[in-house]
C-alpha cells in the first residue's frame, strides 16, 4: 500500500516534542552525526511551527511529537540538507521525485503545518520573507505570459481531467446545498446559485470571461435562455467546449471565442467570470474593472468567483511553480481594484471555502481512483505531484488558509439591484 494512502498502522518510535525553537547545535563528540541530523531536523519541525509531526531520516535520526498525526521521511540526509533550504518550495519537490514519504493521512499531514504556521503567523523573518519573494518571482500575467500560464496547467489533455472532474468538467469550486450532495448534484447547484445571483432573464445576452470547458456557459443558454459569448485563451478546453455544444445543439445560442478578456468587446446584461480572476495578476485588475464596464455600459450586473485570502500573501510557492504559474488568489481589499476606478458598486459577498474543501475532497478521491490510468498518461512523478498539490489544496480550505469568494457587482448608477437575497436561495 501507497505510504500516502494509508494511515498509522503502529505507533511510531517515541521522540522528544519538538520546540518552539530549535535546539542548541550538541557539542558532544560522539554521535555527532546523528545529534547534527536530530538539531537540523529539529530546525525544519521549529521553522514549521512546530506543529505535532515526527521528521525522519532513513535509517537515521528522529525527533518529533510523542503522538505525532504522521511520520515525513526523507530517504537520505542530502536530501533533508537540501528541503531544508527552502521547505515551502523543495518539500513538494521531494515528495514528487519519491525523496520522502509520508505515513499518515496526507490531507491531515497538510491541514497540521497549516495551522502550526497559522499560530506561527508574524513570528517569521520578514527580512527571509523579502529574499523568498525576490528569489521566487512569479510569472506574469501579459498577453504573452497569461497564454504560456493556461497552457502550463489547462492543455495538458482533457482526457485528464475527464478522470476526475466528473461529468460537468467543472474545475471551480461546486455549491453544496446539502454536504451530502454528490459532486455533479453540487456542481450543477454551483451554476444555478450564479445564474440566479444574477438574475438572468430570458432572451439577454451574457459575456463570461474564462468559461474553462463552457459547461456553464451551456447552463446559462440552456435553463435560462440568453445567449452567451465565452472567452478563453486554452485551445484544448475551446476545442472541448464547442464540440460538446455542438453535440447538444446549443451552437446557436453559445458562442466560444478562443481570446484573451482584454480583448472583450460589446454591450451586455450581464458580465460573469468563474475561476478566472486567480490568473489575471494584480496589476490587471483595472484593466478587467474597464473591460466591465465597457461591456455593461452603465446597466445590468456582473459576478466575480475566485479564490482568495483574508488578507494579501502570495500564492504557496510550490504551487505557482510546478502547478499554477502567474496564480495569485487576492484578498477582498485587492479586489476592490477592480471595481473602484470604474464605480461599480459591490452588492453581496459570499464566502464558499468549506464548499471548496468539500469539492477538493470528491476531486481527490476520484483523482485517487483512476491513479492508474493517470500514471500510464504520465509517469509516478506527475500522479504524486497532482495528489499533493489537490491535498494541499484540501488542507488550505479546510483551514482557513484559502477563501472561495463570489462577488456581484453592478455599475453604481444603475438602480437595477435587488431589494434582498430571496432570489439567490430560492429555486
Amino acid at each position: 500500500m501507497n505510504a500516502v494512502e494509508q494511515r498509522l498502522t503502529k505507533e511510531p518510535k517515541r521522540a522528544p516534542a519538538a520546540q518552539s525553537a530549535a535546539p542548541e547545535l550538541p557539542a558532544q563528540a560522539g554521535g555527532e552525526g546523528k545529534r547534527t541530523d536530530r538539531w537540523l531536523l529539529g530546525r525544519m519541525l521549529a521553522s514549521l511551527g512546530s506543529p505535532p509531526l515526527e521528521l525522519a531520516i532513513q535509517g537515521g535520526a528522529r525527533v518529533g511529537a510523542h503522538t505525532p498525526v504522521a511520520r515525513v521521511t526523507f530517504d537520505s540526509r542530502a536530501t533533508m540538507l537540501w528541503v531544508l533550504g527552502d521547505v515551502p518550495l523543495r518539500f513538494g519537490d521531494a515528495y514528487s521525485d519519491g525523496k520522502l514519504s509520508v505515513e499518515g493521512d496526507l490531507v491531515t499531514l497538510l491541514e497540521t503545518v497549516y495551522r502550526a504556521g497559522r499560530r506561527l503567523g508574524g513570528e517569521r523573518d520578514p527580512i527571509a520573507r523579502r529574499v523568498s519573494r525576490v528569489l521566487r518571482r512569479p510569472h506574469v500575467n501579459t498577453l504573452s505570459g497569461s497564454r504560456d500560464n493556461i497552457h502550463h496547467h489547462y492543455d495538458i489533455g482533457n482526457s485528464f481531467y475527464e478522470l476526475w472532474l466528473g461529468s460537468t468538467m467543472a474545475y471551480t469550486c461546486a455549491y453544496y446545498p446539502d454536504p451530502a450532495a454528490t459532486l455533479d448534484e453540487a456542481q450543477v447547484a454551483k451554476m444555478d446559485h450564479v445564474c440566479r445571483k444574477l438574475r438572468l432573464r430570458p432572451g439577454e445576452r451574457v459575456v463570461e470571461a474564462g468559461c474553462g470547458w463552457g459547461m456553464l456557459a451551456m447552463h446559462m443558454a440552456r435553463r435560462y435562455g440568453v445567449r452567451v459569448r465565452a472567452f478563453n485563451i486554452s485551445h484544448e478546453q475551446i476545442q472541448w467546449a464547442r464540440e460538446r455544444a455542438q453535440r447538444e445543439g446549443l451552437s446557436g445560442r453559445v458562442e466560444y471565442v478562443e481570446d484573451d478578456y482584454r480583448n472583450i468587446s460589446g454591450q451586455y446584461d450581464a458580465f460573469v467570470s468563474v475561476g478566472m480572476l486567480e490568473h489575471v495578476g494584480l496589476k490587471n485588475y483595472p484593466t478587467l474593472g474597464g473591460v466591465v464596464q465597457r461591456c455593461l455600459g452603465g446597466r445590468g450586473r456582473g459576478l466575480i468567483h475566485s479564490i482568495g485570502r483574508n488578507r494579501p500573501a502570495p500564492l504557496q510557492p510550490w504551487i505557482e511553480r510546478r502547478i499554477f504559474p502567474g496564480g495569485y488568489p487576492p484578498a477582498l481589499s485587492e479586489m476592490a481594484r477592480i471595481f473602484e476606478p470604474w464605480d461599480l458598486s459591490i452588492l453581496d459577498v459570499e464566502n464558499l471555502r468549506l464548499h471548496y474543501a468539500q469539492t477538493l475532497r470528491h476531486w481527490l478521491a476520484l483523482f485517487e481512483g483512476a491513479r492508474g490510468r493517470v500514471r500510464s498518461m504520465f509517469d509516478e512523478k506527475f500522479v504524486r505531484m497532482w495528489r499533493l498539490y489537490l491535498a494541499g489544496s484540501v488542507a488550505a480550505f479546510s483551514t482557513g488558509s484559502l477563501q472561495l469568494f463570489q462577488v456581484v457587482f453592478a455599475p453604481g448608477e444603475s438602480n437595477d439591484i435587488p431589494w434582498t437575497r430571496a432570489h439567490a436561495y430560492t429555486s
